[in-house]
């Protein structure tokens, strides 16, 4: 079976248990950002689709983790930019859809 996406560090290891061969290579950079935002993609689609949603959020909050990780940004400022952006405009608390702008 043909994968070629990022998967976590022991994956191998747990394919070797179950009797498969994995055949695996390094990322480089660019490959490794690509690949970062096309499993931020697919965990993306998990959230929306999986009932099991603390579980898919965990998976997606882990793809963040290494983008920022990639990227040299610290949790600490991504929470600072984050807070920000909510003071500035708040947040998602009031449920508010915006329909339309009319000129």
């Amino acid at each position: 079976m043909k994968y070629n996406k990022l998967v976590r560090d022991k994956i191998p290891e747990i394919i070797k248990s179950r009797w498969a061969l994995p055949v695996v290579h390094v990322a480089d950079e660019k490959e490794y950002w690509e690949s970062l935002k096309a499993k931020l993609l697919e965990e993306t689609n998990e959230v929306l689709e999986d009932d099991n949603i603390e579980e898919e959020l965990a998976d997606l909050t882990e793809v963040i983790y290494a983008m920022l990780d990639f990227k040299w940004i610290s949790i600490n400022d991504l929470e600072k930019t984050r807070v920000n952006k909510k003071e500035s405009r708040w947040w998602f608390k009031d449920r508010i859809i915006l329909e339309e702008t009319k000129e």
